[in-house]
């Protein structure tokens, strides 16, 4: 079943894409929340026509996401966490407060975007990615010490 999505879902597509998922995804939980429409053929012309208008807006918005990226660079966010003797942080780190910390560096970056590579439940230094827009994804070296 194709379907064009709405907004963007992880692990699914971006705004504007249109992807196959099985039926029952797309008409039990994709259509029914308002996340996807049906890719009939007169949607498609549509959403062709207003990509089209939107390429420009498209570019503007690719080019503050790279402008941020540049920005943050290879800063490396500090998180205390309580720690057991063997390095074992009680709970996990999670992407609110890698994106608190990011506000409070003067980043706006929603959680949603904030994606870790490996879980982090020990002291240490680890890696997560920024998915700032489609083609822009960037690397952030977090580092967790003991509180």
């Amino acid at each position: 079943m194709e379907v064009i999505l709405k907004e963007y879902i992880k692990g699914l597509g971006y705004k504007d894409d249109i992807v196959n998922v099985k039926p029952g995804y797309g008409r039990n939980y994709l259509i029914p929340q308002g996340f996807a429409i049906l890719a009939t053929e007169s949607n498609k012309k549509v959403l062709k026509e207003n990509l089209k208008q939107a390429a420009h807006k498209a570019e503007k918005i690719k080019t503050v996401a790279e402008e941020l990226a540049s920005k943050i660079g290879d800063l490396v966010i500090e998180i205390g966490a309580k720690a057991g003797e063997s390095g074992k942080i009680f709970g996990a780190v999670t992407t609110t407060q890698v994106a608190e910390k990011l506000n409070e560096k003067g980043f706006e970056v929603d959680r949603k975007k904030i994606s870790f590579l490996s879980e982090i439940k020990n002291l240490g230094e680890y890696k997560a990615l920024l998915d700032l827009h489609k083609e822009v994804k960037h690397e952030l070296t977090i580092k967790v010490v003991n509180a």
